[in-house]
């Protein structure tokens, strides 16, 4: 069995070539707008592996998001355990992102748990779960976004369960504001991911609703409830992208910012997502630079939340792959060395905001709140 190293200072093991990287970075690109710019905010030796991590992800999601028959699924899910299992024996098949994420796993002591848990999560949305209440819907959000934003936080050295506990929480959050976007898209795929408790307790059967998907104030009030449920996770992860290095922040915040504003947009739209998709359009995703900034510098404090028990699995994992002597990055001389890089990195990022707010806007751009 490949054994990964121990540190993010050491060079990649060296699977991937410069060629593979272009491949993932090319799907980002192609797969998601959003990230991809966010991308760009985040440190060099952060990008890469996040990319090369978000390229396994898409390959993984299309491969069974293509196939239309359950069988098709079922094959695909096989064929994809079977590629994870190389990659962590460290024979990868002959394909750039499976190369690309052997390197990630060796250099960063990534958790298979988490690589499985979204392959779990992609079973599930093959099976066309639905889900009683709203722990069935954070169980199924823990595993297809929760575990991004675990293997984020374990590229960026954030592996202390606090930590890892806010990161889940950011990708529970996004995972709601997805389900509330793609409300009526979803139905007529004959897919449901509202909390049927929560759509009985307003008045609705679920499926009743779900054979003819329509918009009423009833509805309404369950895609409140879920992003009233959203915001409240946001605000936890608010605290954890507070402590993280400081040239990562940017990056996370413009991801936490912009799906923040897609439920801000649908709020524009009455939370009527059956008869329109919420789309953030981009003068507001420019209006949103100052919030993403600013609160780079915001200084970390301490939030009396324990993980939520549907992402507890994740955070242990993580936990429990980091040895005791990573677990204070600022002890010997290799955590002293990345302390001085983020020292750096800190008194950049202050400058660019000195610099920032000395520089005069154009008239009518609004910096100053996400919801404004």
């Amino acid at each position: 069995m490949l054994q990964p190293s121990l540190s993010a200072l050491n060079p990649t093991p060296g699977y991937a070539s410069a060629d593979d990287l272009a491949v993932c970075r090319e799907l980002l690109r192609g797969g998601s707008r959003s990230f991809y710019a966010s991308s760009f905010l985040l440190p060099q030796r952060i990008r890469e592996p996040a990319i090369a991590l978000y390229a396994f992800c898409r390959i993984a999601d299309d491969a069974i998001d293509f196939v239309p028959d359950a069988a098709g699924k079922a094959r695909a899910l096989v064929e994809l355990r079977a590629r994870l299992d190389r990659v962590y024996d460290g024979n990868p098949i002959d394909d750039p992102a499976d190369r690309a994420l052997a390197d990630v796993v060796v250099q960063y002591a990534m958790p298979k748990v988490l690589l499985e848990a979204l392959l779990e999560g992609f079973e599930w949305d093959a099976e066309e779960r639905r889900f009683e209440d709203i722990s069935g819907v954070f169980a199924y959000s823990a595993r297809v976004a929760a575990t991004v934003g675990a293997m984020m936080a374990t590229l960026m050295g954030a592996r202390e369960a606090d930590q890892v506990a806010r990161a889940c929480d950011l990708g529970v959050a996004m995972q709601l504001t997805n389900i509330c976007r793609d409300v009526g898209e979803d139905a007529r795929a004959g897919r449901l991911y509202l909390p049927k408790q929560w759509m009985r307790e307003a008045g609705i059967d679920p499926d009743a609703w779900l054979a003819d998907p329509v918009f009423n104030d009833a509805l309404a009030a369950v895609i409140r409830r879920m992003l009233d449920t959203a915001d409240a996770l946001y605000r936890r992860a608010d605290v954890g992208i507070a402590g993280l290095p400081v040239g990562c922040r940017a990056g996370i915040n413009a991801a936490r910012y912009l799906y923040a504003e897609i439920g801000r947009q649908l709020e524009r739209q009455g939370l009527d997502s059956i008869t329109s998709r919420a789309v953030v359009p981009a003068p507001r995703k420019m209006q949103l630079l100052g919030p993403i900034l600013g609160s780079t510098m915001l200084t970390a404090r301490y939030v009396a939340a324990p993980a939520l028990d549907e992402t507890r699995f994740l955070v242990d994992a993580v936990v429990e792959a980091t040895p005791e002597h990573m677990r204070n990055p600022c002890k010997g001389v290799g955590g002293k060395v990345v302390r001085v890089l983020e020292l750096f990195e800190e008194l950049e990022a202050r400058e660019r905001a000195a610099s920032e707010s000395a520089r005069p806007r154009p008239g009518g751009l609004v910096m100053s709140s996400a919801r404004s």
